[in-house]
């Protein structure tokens, strides 16, 4: 038979909730680096644009000219894909969720830790496991919308019948 205190129950919540912490952590330090590099590129491709321009008007040509017209529709394309993958929400999203769960992460640590030290009874033990069991599931209920995919993705591993296709 298996059975479970509410300690357990506590500890494996508050594992649950770091590494959903986690999770989110380093979801929010990949779209930063993709949002960096993004923007570096568009940077570039706008520097190139600007500097055949500049070298078009000083000495007219074609070469310039093509280059100018290249480089200026690849950066507003890959503006384009930057604004539509709404990276800058999504980071925010991300770093949003991951300090609340950090926050709730803490409690429960804190609750452990009073646990081990005697000095939580049963009753105050069980008040404080709803109260961080509401506080953790109001921040999954306000959620994760803008990359509500994403974070499934990387919390859940792939089915069998996913890993094959």
């Amino acid at each position: 038979m298996f059975s479970l205190t509410v300690v357990d129950h506590v500890r494996l919540d508050s594992e649950q909730a770091a590494r959903n912490y986690t999770v989110h952590a380093r979801a929010a330090e990949r779209i930063a680096r993709l949002g960096f590099t993004s923007r570096v590129a568009i940077t570039a491709l706008l520097a190139i644009s600007t500097s055949a321009a500049v070298m078009n008007l000083v000495s007219p040509g074609r070469a310039s000219q093509v280059v100018v017209v290249i480089a200026s529709a690849i950066a507003l394309l890959a503006f384009a894909v930057y604004g539509i993958l709404g990276l800058e929400a999504r980071l925010f999203s991300h770093r949003s969720f991951a300090h609340r769960l950090w926050l709730v992460s803490e409690r429960y640590r804190s609750l452990l830790a009073e646990v081990t030290d005697g000095t939580v009874d049963d009753q105050v033990l069980l008040r404080r496991r709803d109260e961080l069991q509401v506080a953790l599931h109001t921040i999954y209920e306000i959620g994760l919308g803008s990359d509500h995919a994403g974070y499934e993705a990387g919390r859940l591993p792939a089915l069998p019948a996913e890993r094959a296709a």
